[in-house]
């Protein structure tokens, strides 16, 4: 804290720091008041034209400011960090000079602050300067009315003058609620009761804000224009509404408020109050001329903001004063579009229960219960389990409503987006709905993705969901219907349970790739580091004899060429050929498992002859020998039998051979169990 010195009678002016601070802080508040107008006045003489310091006591005793002591009276910490004297107000004022930048900003406890920023790069932060209060505006804070009245009438007393925010005298009434100010202040001068703030409000508008109704009744009456909007063209009675405030609305237009005006945005009076679902108000607007139907920039009527805020009673009272039920947005969304959008059960039930078209599709395409269906969380979210219920019971009430002609022109099944959004439960209610399991998706629904998927199984599939892909191949479901087989997904996944699904209700295991061509089954490919599911597809009837067909046979074979995003050159003449088994196997990735792989391969081939490529991969390691002997001819009579019957009957007869009074050793060697095998 700095220290002040006083002259003092018998006192000499060294050494006297402790006994000067003793006698200040000693004084009253007017003792410390009178002492800093002194030590004022002495600054104002000293530092005046033809003045000299020295000849001043009081400015050789008292420093102008506590930075500017002099140094034999400041001690070291004052010296590096100087604070003002709190008995010795104002504090010293910041210079703006040689600041760069100046920024304001407000602290937690609301204290207005401004910091400057030098050239050097230090910045200096103070409270900021509160504009000096006219003293008309100081007596309307203060609720002073005799002062008002007094100081209007004075000659040099201004009324227009406005501060930093634009703001005059009646401003400050209208936003204090001072009705008897205001009458003064108009009486005075009666032209000014529309003038606006920098921010485009009007005394009007302010005390709308407040809800000071005195004050909106003494504006009105003198003439105040009930239409002049702000700078987001909010009129006061759209305050009026947003503020929910019947008897400032009632008066406004009774005063001959517009009813119909609009935000910048086309929102108007009714818009807002239809979303706060203030019923009285609704009614009010409706009976002064409000347009029910009247559409914001974006197309949205007020049915659409009671549908989509779910304001039930508001709409009742719009329905039955004439709106559209059926109303279309800019994007083509209806109300009933929007409740289902927004879960709003019971706005739903009431749209469908006033026979809204549930057969109305947006700009995408979408119809109403596309969007119920698409709508939610999965199951396995905590606390979403009555919000799932609650839109189940959504789709459930649509499903009546909607045409399932309707849909398949759409391109695109609810069964499809219940599918990729895990909703197990209303795909539950689709299908026992009768909606077509096999729908398949338009193509410009595939172009969206890009592995071009089409199926409602696929989506299930790719998101590994063993409940919704049970309940659609147990539906119906056809498992071959998309250009990449959902197989190939659960295989990549590595999903035993899926692919047994799958396979067991007839997906194809020898399945292709149409855009990566090779010269064996593509599940072969997924499958090959799961030694357990090659084995399976085997057994279901994958070709195993394509993976030892080879172009080179026993010729050298070309260097496996390895491409990492690397696109076809565009002069590139050659025919892309299909890649072949002995390529795939000689990768990094499934070299080192060449061996098992080729042996449970043989198991379900004849005679077969290895290419160059597979016999160098079984001479690498020496326990790999066997299964090169394995493959040599001739191939056991036994093994010979096995494929040939199984070749005659066929595998889905096979599988049922089990039901025929065979031996149960016959049964197991024809499926491959005569010995089990360790992978």
């Amino acid at each position: 804290m700095a220290v002040a010195h006083v002259s003092m009678p018998g006192i000499t002016g060294t050494n006297l720091e402790f006994a000067d601070y003793s006698f200040y802080s000693n004084l009253s508040d007017n003792e410390l008041m009178q002492l800093a107008i002194e030590r004022s006045l002495s600054d104002a003489q000293s530092s005046g034209p033809g003045s000299q310091n020295s000849n001043n006591p009081a400015a050789l005793n008292m420093p102008a400011s506590p930075c500017q002591a002099p140094p034999s009276h400041r001690c070291p910490q004052q010296q590096l960090e100087p604070t003002a004297c709190p008995a010795n107000p104002p504090r010293e004022t910041i210079n703006p000079k040689g600041v760069c930048s100046v920024s304001h900003f407000v602290t937690g406890s609301g204290k207005r602050m401004v910091a400057y920023r030098r050239y050097d790069g230090t910045m200096q932060v103070a409270p900021e300067p509160e504009e000096e209060l006219e003293p008309i505006v100081k007596a309307i804070l203060d609720d002073d009315v005799g002062t008002v009245r007094l100081l209007v009438k004075q000659p040099g007393c201004n009324l227009l003058t406005p501060n930093k925010d634009g703001w005059i005298p009646l401003h400050e009434a209208a936003y204090c609620g001072q009705d008897q100010c205001i009458k003064i202040l108009l009486r005075a001068q009666p032209g000014m009761v529309n003038q606006r703030t920098l921010e485009r409000k009007t005394a009007l508008m302010l005390a709308v804000t407040m809800e000071h109704l005195a004050c909106v009744e003494r504006l009105l009456e003198n003439g105040a224009d009930p239409d002049i909007a702000n700078v987001e063209k909010e009129t006061p009675l759209y305050k009026a509404c947003e503020k929910e405030n019947p008897a400032i609305v009632a008066m406004l237009l009774n005063y001959g408020a517009s009813v119909n005006k609009n935000c910048i945005q086309g929102w108007t009076a009714l818009h807002e109050t239809v979303c706060r679902n203030n019923v009285e108000i609704c009614e009010i607007l409706v009976k002064a001329g409000a347009k029910v139907n009247m559409a914001n920039m974006y197309g949205i009527t007020p049915i659409f903001v009671a549908a989509q805020s779910g304001r039930v009673d508001a709409l009742r009272m719009l329905l039955k004063n004439g709106a559209d039920l059926n109303s279309q947005a800019a994007d083509g969304a209806t109300a009933l579009y929007e409740a289902c959008k927004n879960g709003h059960e019971d706005i739903v039930e009431f749209l469908l229960s006033q026979n809204a078209d549930a057969n109305k599709p947006g700009k995408t395409g979408l119809m109403p219960i596309h969007i119920a269906a698409q709508r939610g969380n999965d199951g396995n979210v905590i606390g979403c389990t009555y919000k799932n219920a609650r839109e189940t019971n959504i789709v459930a009430m649509l499903i009546p409503a909607t045409s399932k002609a309707r849909v398949r022109r759409a391109g695109i099944s609810p069964l499809h987006l219940a599918a990729e959004r895990n909703r197990n439960d209303i795909l539950e209610v689709l299908i026992e709905a009768g909606f077509d399991v096999n729908a398949t998706l338009s193509e410009g629904h595939s172009m969206m993705y890009e592995d071009r998927r089409s199926s409602a199984l696929y989506f299930a599939v790719m998101n590994n969901n063993i409940d919704a892909t049970t309940m659609l191949l147990e539906a119906g479901a056809n498992p071959n219907l998309d250009t990449f087989n959902p197989l190939l997904v659960a295989l990549r996944q590595g999903c035993i349970q899926t692919v047994t699904l799958l396979v067991q209700y007839g997906a194809n295991v020898n399945a292709y790739i149409p855009t990566h061509p090779t010269t064996f089954p593509a599940a072969v490919m997924f499958c090959l580091k799961y030694l357990t599911l090659l084995k399976y597809l085997m057994d279901n009837g994958c070709d195993a004899l394509s993976c030892f067909n080879c172009d080179y046979g026993s010729n050298p074979h070309p260097p496996i060429k390895t491409r990492r995003n690397v696109r076809y050159d565009l002069d590139e003449t050659t025919e892309k050929t299909c890649v072949q088994f002995c390529e795939v196997i000689s990768t990094e990735t499934y070299s080192h498992w060449a061996g098992p792989i080729i042996d449970v391969l043989l198991d379900y081939v004849g005679h077969v002859k290895l290419c160059a490529r597979l016999i160098e991969h079984l001479d690498s390691y020496h326990e790999w020998r066997c299964i090169k002997e394995k493959s040599m001819p001739p191939r056991p009579l036994m093994q010979l039998c096995r494929l040939k019957i199984r070749k005659l009957v066929g595998i889905n007869r096979l599988k049922k051979i089990c039901k025929l009074p065979v031996p149960p050793r016959l049964i197991k060697f024809l499926n491959h169990q005569e010995r089990e095998r360790e992978f």
